[in-house]
């Protein structure tokens, strides 16, 4: 892995003795020893899991008229929010094809934080910077804040330990300091359940790291990898990039309708994703849930009661918390809630019901 990033934690992975692999082209962990992906995924439905997401890329685009700019580019309308709050968005090609998904949190009008996913932030930075006007600037912070996610129903209890600020509202944020540093402490995740992104400077993200890994074992919790952090988004039918989201896959195509801002004047890929609602013609994101043995994976056909095939999983994994395989597909309209299909698993038919996720229930918004 001598070619990949680390993130300012990887020193504490490795001493943690993590299963390490390629994300983006950052060496992250996968899991740790002492139960590895299940025993990670149950402490965050539990109780409290910690991971690092650093790879995740950081981006500012600020200036006079800076929201303004970024909200004729991206999908969502962030005049739907106000400064201290955070959105989800997506950043589209003219034909309609996601370049990345990502959060965008509105400090002011004229100040504009981005977390892209790790390998599009390059990507993504450099649209921004070509459309930009005079005045607006744009940068690529990839490597001056780290990102901690800190989620599961025990998560105030960790974060009051380290005196940060809780019980703010979902997808809201707090700049506020830890031992005199500036973190920002934002209530997202990406896992379903309550939780917190802690984002401090690169530099004292090791110290962050330990203190709050210390108050999560006292929680009852554990550090987790990217493993669990998958199944628990799959659980909740949580799009990934590169998967359920693509230049071939689109917000309408995904069930992402409701990150887009229809009613605004402009924004990247508006004309082709209009045309394209209003057509009602290309296939949906569904859920699936296995009905017998067998886990669904990435590009497994999935096949009618005729044989026919009517699309294809985008993810799949076995579910911890339903002790069964759950999968995203693509399917033909044709195909509806409740519908039986039968999924191709190398070459062995797995039966699965066509359901809408999320395939658990958590307690994102509970307050």
């Amino acid at each position: 892995m001598t070619d990949l990033r680390h993130s300012p934690l990887h020193d504490r992975h490795v001493a943690l003795g993590a299963k390490m692999a390629d994300f983006g082209g950052w060496s992250m962990p996968i899991e740790y020893p002492g139960g590895g992906v299940v025993a990670e995924h149950t402490a965050v439905r539990e109780a409290v899991g910690l991971f690092d997401v650093s790879h995740l890329g950081k981006a500012r685009v600020s200036g006079r008229g800076a929201a303004e700019f970024v909200n004729a580019c991206f999908t969502n309308d962030l005049r739907r929010i106000g400064p201290g709050q955070a959105q989800y968005t997506m950043c589209c090609t003219e034909s309609g094809g996601v370049v990345d998904d990502l959060i965008q949190y509105l400090r002011s009008d004229e100040d504009v934080f981005l977390i892209p996913n790790a390998a599009n932030t390059g990507r993504v930075v450099e649209l921004l910077a070509a459309a930009a006007p005079d005045g607006v600037l744009v940068e690529n912070l990839h490597e001056d804040y780290g990102v901690l996610a800190v989620q599961g129903p025990r998560s105030d209890e960790v974060l009051a330990r380290l005196g940060l600020p809780v019980d703010h509202d979902y997808m809201s944020f707090v700049e506020t300091e830890w031992e005199g540093r500036p973190v920002i402490v934002c209530r997202t995740g990406y896992t379903g359940e309550r939780g917190y992104e802690v984002v401090p400077a690169w530099d004292v993200a090791a110290s962050v790291w330990d203190a709050l890994l210390e108050a999560v074992r006292a929680e009852g919790g554990l550090p987790a990898g990217l493993g669990a952090r998958d199944t628990l988004r799959t659980e909740m039918g949580y799009p990934l990039h590169g998967n359920d989201l693509s230049l071939d896959i689109t917000p309408v195509m995904a069930g992402a309708a409701w990150a887009v801002g229809w009613d605004k004047e402009t924004f990247w890929g508006k004309e082709a994703l209009a045309a394209e609602r209003a057509a009602k013609a290309g296939r949906l994101m569904r859920g699936l849930v296995v009905t017998g043995r067998g886990i669904p994976r990435p590009h497994c056909a999935v096949q009618d009661a005729s044989g026919g095939v009517v699309g294809e999983v985008t993810s799949g994994t076995f579910s911890p918390s339903r002790k069964q395989g759950v999968a995203l597909a693509l399917l033909d309209r044709s195909v509806t809630l409740g519908d039986e299909v039968r999924v191709d698993v190398r070459g062995r038919e797995v039966t699965a019901t066509v359901t809408k996720p999320p395939f658990v229930e958590a307690g994102v918004r509970t307050s």
